[in-house]
């Protein structure tokens, strides 16, 4: 006699849906999904029970760091606008007030482009998008296009960047306390960009010091019933090296950080996410096959890079990134305050179970 495995999906409070498996028959499987269509989805949580064994078991959890266990994206836009502000800068159709990202450009922005320097330099490459030289730039724009998506850690469609060069030609190149009018020429302009983007860098780093930061809700406790269980601990980021050790001293402690199995940056592999790389290298170090880990992210890049690999991935999405597509999830959550370790399990089995 066949045994059963059933699955519980329950949304909110009052909502319950359960399927059933067979694993000897020929019937498919299908664990239950929820395709996000407004940030306006709060809560669901996947909680599972199994009444046959199966081969494969969490054996490893992997983080992301940027929207995983902190949201950063907030973090980094303030850190632009108080840049703009320290060097009052001002665009030519806002001369009033100082240069202001707001949280609706911002998420088009770092979607669409990785890397501070790379943002800024769309903003000034694009004000020299005349007719007469539209052919040279348009190479230009293809060529550096490709240097991003391979080099920077964000993956962004080409085409979507003429929205944001329309954008800067509309406000014009800025004055500011470096340059009292408008760089005319690509030295001044890479002067100016430079200097933003260090000031705002050193800004970024002394929000995440000054101990206002906290980290997402519910992420240090499943850290912790990990590591107490015997798991494997491993984070996983595509940022750079230094910013990832800075956001994890201060968020996570250094305690936690020292006893991470494994960790891996932008840095330690050669391509970026949605690339696998970074996660099969992790497999690697960590010892433990593709499908006993099990991933969280917070962006359809990650859970892109996750899925390549193999790895099963839960996905606990931003206000930046709730609207994307993740049919690819295991389960789907606003964040990890009502995960445990044992549904993560409980829901691992399930799915190696049904495939």
């Amino acid at each position: 006699m066949a045994s059963t495995l059933t699955l519980t999906l329950s949304l909110s409070s009052t909502i319950t849906t359960s399927y059933s498996y067979l694993p000897n028959t020929k019937q498919g499987f299908r664990y239950p999904r929820i395709k996000l269509l407004s940030s306006k989805h709060r809560h669901f949580s996947v909680s599972a029970c199994a009444s046959s064994s199966s081969s494969s078991s969490l054996q490893a959890l992997i983080f992301d760091c940027d929207g995983v266990i902190l949201e950063s994206e907030h973090l980094h836009r303030q850190a632009y606008n108080d840049a703009f502000v320290h060097f009052n800068v001002r665009c030519p159709s806002s001369s009033a007030h100082p240069l202001n990202w707001d949280v609706q450009f911002y998420d088009e922005l770092q979607n669409l482009i990785g890397g501070g320097k790379p943002k800024m330099r769309w903003f000034s490459l694009s004000l020299s998008l005349s007719l007469s030289s539209f052919y040279f730039y348009f190479l230009y724009f293809v060529l550096v296009g490709v240097y991003l998506l391979i080099i920077q850690y964000r993956v962004f469609f080409f085409f979507s960047v003429l929205g944001i060069l329309r954008y800067f030609k509309e406000h014009g190149w800025p004055s500011s306390t470096l340059f009292e009018t408008p760089p005319s020429n690509d030295e001044d302009r890479a002067k100016l960009i430079d200097t933003l983007q260090d000031w705002k860098t050193e800004r970024y780093k002394d929000i995440i010091k000054s101990g206002t930061v906290k980290p997402r809700p519910g992420v240090l406790r499943l850290m912790d019933e990990a590591k107490d269980a015997g798991k494997k601990l491993a984070v996983c980021s595509a940022a750079t090296k230094s910013s990832v050790i800075l956001c994890l001293e201060n968020l996570i402690g250094i305690e936690r950080f020292q006893s991470l199995d494994c960790f891996l940056a932008g840095d330690d592999v050669k391509e970026k996410k949605p690339d696998p790389s970074i996660y099969l290298t992790a497999s690697k170090i960590l010892g433990v096959s593709e499908r006993d880990c099990l991933v969280v992210e917070d962006s359809v890049i990650g859970l892109q890079a996750a899925t390549k690999a193999g790895m099963p991935c839960v996905v606990t999405y931003t206000s930046s990134t709730a609207e994307q597509d993740f049919k690819e999830a295991i389960a789907i959550y606003p964040d990890l305050s009502n995960v445990r370790l044992k549904d993560l399990e409980l829901l691992l089995q399930n799915v190696v179970a049904a495939k």
